[in-house]
């Protein structure tokens, strides 16, 4: 004893020492070493029960636990028997006599490691472990701790870890669904005797004038007049300690909830205590009576009696998460949602004390959560289930939510609120798309509820309605997707406006248009108020007042033009005739607004408050947001652009050329270039213009969309090269070898006018070509001299790759085959290596480039380039890949390997000479092989591909094979299934067994499969004996176990299945042999 005592206070000391300040960290791993040889010893156990038994150091505590834990999950199999007993009957003892006095967390700690002992030895070994739970929660004064045990064994045994072999997980979890009704009776009479026991001492309170308020709607939501009677009920007041019980019950259901099936052990009894305890959540009357009684202890009292409603809505959602309803649970499930709609409507219920958003706001922000998740799941999951009843009211539940939505205290719960009504919005579009014949009937059904969506939140986004809410909101912050918070508040509210837009055209372009009027309205007369000053225009618009309606009015103009921007799809297409009328309306007024806009320059007025409404007339100003918006309808129809041409390109010119001049984002200048790619204004060549490089690009484009209109007269033709061509590249520069900032400057230039038009017509970029053509083979001629350059090689290389994508057919066989050959002439293996070893990021650019022009080349149909395949491949083998492939960086590896995905891909027959005869009359012949060495070499350096750690090119590897195997039947090809298949079947198991790619197992598993289905018969009788004689760390039997227990079966879910099965199991078996002693011998 005196030992034990001598090494507790040792232990003490070295504790307190390790977490004191002045430690050094090299003491710390000293005393961190010295800590974990101690847990090594055998026997280390029986000091560690002593020091449990006998300090009161947090530290020494935890430390002496963590000793356990280890030994029963990494060493269990080698404790002797007699230490497994005394172990299982000291621990459970210790925390019978101190869990009282223990601090919650080393108590916790103690339950999970009797826990484990359960997960190890239930039942065989451990018979009473389930039965001493059960009973801790039948006596009075154990029942918190036996609740904590049940949460504890739900969540360690029902999904255990990967400690365990498949066998014993599945048995772990049919010994607990044998329990499950007991335990759900259990907590079930636990809730109820809580509630039933204050609910005789709770005072009932009068009758409320407001109570018949909710006679119809009640009835109809919940059928039974005893369930209306019983959730009318006052909600009694718990003292702590049943607060406490009752939030372990809860705690333990919402576990229970999240893996056991729906079925009768889930009582009606049971589901209506859980609504009642859900009442908590929203009772104010208790919240306020806690903190109108002043002290801390009742302040603690309200929030735990608001968490007793966030629990019990947490349990509700755990049922409500499953998707899949047996027919016997579809009534428990409609008086949920009865019972919940109930709560709704006491949550959202107007009377003279509270307005509706008052209630929400004095609700715990969590239970509003919660609910909000309740409606998220009724709407996505259930609402098509629970549409067809007859007694289920949706229309007034509809009501429901829109009063709920539109009296959020918060911006993130209406933004969730909006999340809810747009999948709604989703499954009714798709329910019309699915019954078009009863789509009126649907339609006049939910009518009236969408109408007032529309406009609310139309409302909702306009200043003039909502200034104080939307002020509030950050225009400045970007979030992860990169938009402030009043643009995200603005995109889902419009995704909203617009759906309803889809399902009721005409209701929302009448509801949309007047208010765009209105606030047009506005903007087109301020140009009465603008007068002459000595410095310029000025604005005389001063007062306060007024400013602060003109910068409203600015704002919601801008979010209008928006919405109508968003709804332009739904006057295209099919349905461009039926609301003809209804665009031509949008697009007459935007064109005056961009006359007036273009003529009056608002922008460059001054103001009598420039920080407001400069960003205004600016920044938010329609000449910005409606273009693209105009060019959607242009696009559609020449009817309309004939009547407003001239006008609409003499207002619009002035601003294109003035935004390439100020060389603005390529998102404004493709809106504008729209209106002109549509009507093609022969008036465009009289307008002057003078640019930088990249204003030239941009105008390239201008000139080049002319080609259709103005083909037989020459002029685009003779115009296009002096517009397009740079003046800086030219073979006769003096300067152009040792000036690389003309040539960056050129070759963006140059690639801008490429990219620009590749996607416009054959007569188009003929004429592009006609005019880049001397440039382009002046660029390739400069490429030898800059090849050890590599800022100026990826410049160059980065221009031949759009021209590649762009102009290929413009630019003809014998000149693609020029630049072809000259980049793989420059291309050798010391080039390769200098770029990609020794300069850095910018020489692998350079190198991955190559490689893109490269995979542009060997997709190119036809055979044209078939005589570049072998040097192709052999750059890629024989320079490339060796360089690459044991380098530890991702650089290069996944354009290479696309390089030779593309080139099997699209070039099959290069390899297999398939024949009409041959596919017709499969197995009769094998197809014939050709250039064999090569396709082994791209196999092989597939295989060594899975070895390597980057998850994403394992992935995107795993992709490549499986594609071709789906396109091309590589797996069935003789060469692979004869020499390779069950090489890669054992790569991608050991990658399995390793967890080295832990994300892909999925992925994995599919390909195992795919592999193995060419030869079920040679995988069953020859690789998985195989397989299990060459894997180490299992002695025979187990291999035999293994080996027995993966079923023969032959389909994908029960194959990979067997697969994850094999996995799991030899990681458990490897665990158990390496906890077992040393010298165990095993018979």
């Amino acid at each position: 004893m005196a030992s034990e005592e001598a090494s507790l206070r040792a232990l003490e000391n070295l504790m307190t020492e390790f977490f004191h300040d002045c430690t050094t960290n090299e003491r710390k791993r000293e005393i961190e070493e010295l800590l974990n040889n101690f847990a090594q010893q055998i026997g280390a156990w029986r000091f560690c029960l002593y020091f449990l038994s006998s300090t009161r150091n947090d530290y020494v505590m935890m430390y002496s636990l963590t000793v356990f834990e280890n030994l029963i999950n990494k060493m269990w199999l080698g404790v002797p028997s007699q230490d497994k007993m005394e172990i299982r009957s000291c621990l459970p003892k210790l925390l019978l006599a101190h869990h009282k006095t223990l601090p919650y967390f080393i108590r916790n700690k103690l339950c999970k490691v009797i826990v484990d002992i359960g997960r190890q030895d239930w039942p065989m070994f451990y018979h009473d472990f389930f039965t001493n739970i059960l009973q801790l929660i039948q006596s009075p004064v154990t029942t918190p701790l036996g609740l904590i045990m049940l949460k504890t064994t739900s969540e360690e045994l029902a999904c255990p870890r990967e400690d365990l072999s498949v066998a014993r997980k599945e048995e772990l979890r049919k010994l607990l669904l044998d329990q499950v009704q007991t335990v759900l009776g259990l907590l079930t009479g636990i809730l109820e005797t809580v509630w039933d026991k204050h609910s005789v001492t709770a005072a009932t309170p009068p009758p409320s004038p407001t109570s018949g308020e909710s006679g119809d709607l009640l009835s109809n939501l919940l059928q039974s007049p005893s369930s209306a009677k019983l959730l009318n009920q006052p909600i009694p007041i718990l003292d702590a300690e049943s607060e406490y019980i009752c939030s372990l019950a809860l705690e333990c259901l919402a576990h229970l909830f999240s893996w056991i099936p729906l079925s009768a052990s889930i009582t009606p009894s049971l589901l209506t205590t859980i609504f009642h305890f859900a009442r908590f959540g929203c009772d104010i009357r208790a919240r306020k009576m806690a903190s109108v009684n002043g002290s801390s202890q009742n302040c603690v009292l309200g929030q735990e009696r608001g968490r007793l409603g966030v629990l019990a809505m947490s349990c509700i959602n755990e049922l409500m998460s499953k998707n899949c309803v047996p027919m016997e649970f579809e009534e428990y499930l409609l008086r949920m949602f009865q019972q919940t709609f109930y709560l709704l409507q006491k949550i959202t219920k107007d009377n003279n004390a509270h307005t509706v958003k008052s209630r929400l706001e004095e609700l715990d922000e969590s239970y509003i959560e919660k609910f909000t998740d309740f409606l998220r799941l009724f709407v996505s999951v259930h609402l098509r289930r629970i549409e067809s009843y007859s007694q289920f009211p949706v229309v007034e539940f509809l009501t429901l939510l829109f009063k709920y939505t539109f009296h959020q205290p918060t911006h993130e719960g209406y933004f969730s609120c909006l999340d809810i009504w747009t999948l709604f919005l989703d499954y009714l579009t798709s329910k019309i798309k699915s019954r078009l014949g009863d789509k009126e009937a649907v339609l006049n059904r939910y009518e009236d509820a969408l109408v007032l969506l529309l406009t609310e939140v139309l409302n909702r986004i306009q200043f003039r309605y909502n200034q104080a809410q939307l002020e509030e909101l950050d225009d400045e912050t970007l979030d992860d997707d990169q938009q402030t918070e009043w643009q995200r508040y603005l995109r889902q509210s419009l995704e909203v406006v617009a759906k309803v837009m889809e399902l009721l055209p005409t209701h929302a372009f009448s509801t949309l248009f007047p208010v765009l009027q209105d606030n047009l309205e506005v903007y087109l007369g301020l140009q009465q108020f603008i007068v002459t000053s000595g410095s310029g225009p000025r604005l005389n618009i001063t007062a306060e007042n007024d400013c602060r309606r003109l910068h409203c009015s600015l704002r919601d103009l801008s979010s209008l033009l928006q919405a109508v921007g968003r709804l332009a799809e739904y006057f295209i297409g099919d349905v461009f005739a039926a609301r003809f009328s209804d665009a031509l309306t949008v697009v007459e007024r935007l064109v005056k607004v961009t006359l007036y806009g273009s003529q009056i320059k608002l922008y460059n007025i001054e103001t009598a408050v420039p920080s407001v409404l400069k960003p205004d007339l600016i920044d938010h100003s329609p000449a910005h947001s409606f273009t693209y918006y105009l060019w959607l309808l242009l696009h559609c129809s020449g009817r309309i652009v004939n009547s407003f041409d001239s006008d609409t390109t003499e207002a619009v010119l002035p601003l294109v050329f003035r935004l390439l001049k100020r060389n603005v984002s390529s998102f404004f200048f493709l809106n504008d270039i729209g209106i002109f790619k549509t009507s093609r204004p022969v008036l465009l060549w009289n307008v002057p213009y003078s640019f930088d490089e990249r204003g030239s690009s941009r105008c390239a484009q201008l000139v080049l969309v002319w080609a259709v209109r103005l083909e037989s007269s020459g002029e685009v033709v003779g115009r296009a090269p002096s517009a397009c061509a740079p003046s800086h590249l030219g073979p006769s520069d003096p300067h152009i070898l040792t000036t690389k900032v003309i040539i960056h400057q050129t070759l963006s230039v140059l690639e801008d006018i490429v990219e620009n038009i590749s996607g416009e017509s054959t007569k188009s970029r003929q004429i592009c070509y006609q005019s880049l053509q001397e440039s382009v083979q002046v660029s390739l001629a400069l490429f030898p001299a800059f090849i050890h350059q590599s800022d100026v090689t990826d410049e160059m290389l980065s221009f031949f790759l759009t021209l590649f994508r762009g102009l290929r057919v413009q630019m003809g066989v014998p000149f693609t085959e020029q630049i072809i050959q000259t980049f793989l002439n420059m291309f050798t293996r010391e080039q390769l290596a200098e770029s990609i070893l020794h300069e850095g990021s910018t020489g692998c650019r350079v190198v991955e480039k190559f490689l893109k022009i490269l995979q542009v080349v060997v997709q190119e149909p036809g055979q044209v380039f078939k005589p570049f395949l072998p040097s192709i491949i052999a750059l890629c083998m024989e320079q490339v890949y060796p360089i690459i492939a044991e380098r530890p960086s991702p650089d290069v590896k996944a354009e290479l390997f696309e390089l030779l995905f593309r080139t099997l891909h699209h070039n099959w027959r290069y390899f297999f000479k398939s024949t009409v005869l041959a596919s017709v009359q499969r197995g009769m012949a094998e197809e014939q092989m050709e250039n064999q060495p090569q396709f082994s070499a791209i196999m092989q350096a597939f295989g060594q591909s899975f070895l390597q750690p980057d998850i994403h090119l394992f992935k995107q590897n795993l992709f490549y094979l499986e594609t071709l195997n789906t396109k091309q039947k590589l797996y069935h090809k003789k060469i692979f299934r004869s020499t390779m298949l069950f090489q890669f079947v054992n790569v991608l198991l050991q990658v399995l067994v390793h967890r080295s790619h832990d994300l892909l197992q999925e992925d994995i598993g599919i390909a195992v499969y795919n592999m193995a289905s060419v030869d079920f018969d040679g995988f069953f009788t020859a690789f998985l004996p195989e397989f299990l004689s060459s894997c180490d760390g299992v002695d025979a039997n187990q291999k035999n176990v293994l080996g027995r227990n993966f079923k023969m079966d032959r389909d994908l879910p029960s194959f990979t299945q067997n697969v994850h099965r094999l996995v799991n199991d030899l990681r458990y078996y490897r665990l158990c042999n390496d906890s077992l002693p040393p010298g165990t011998v095993k018979l």
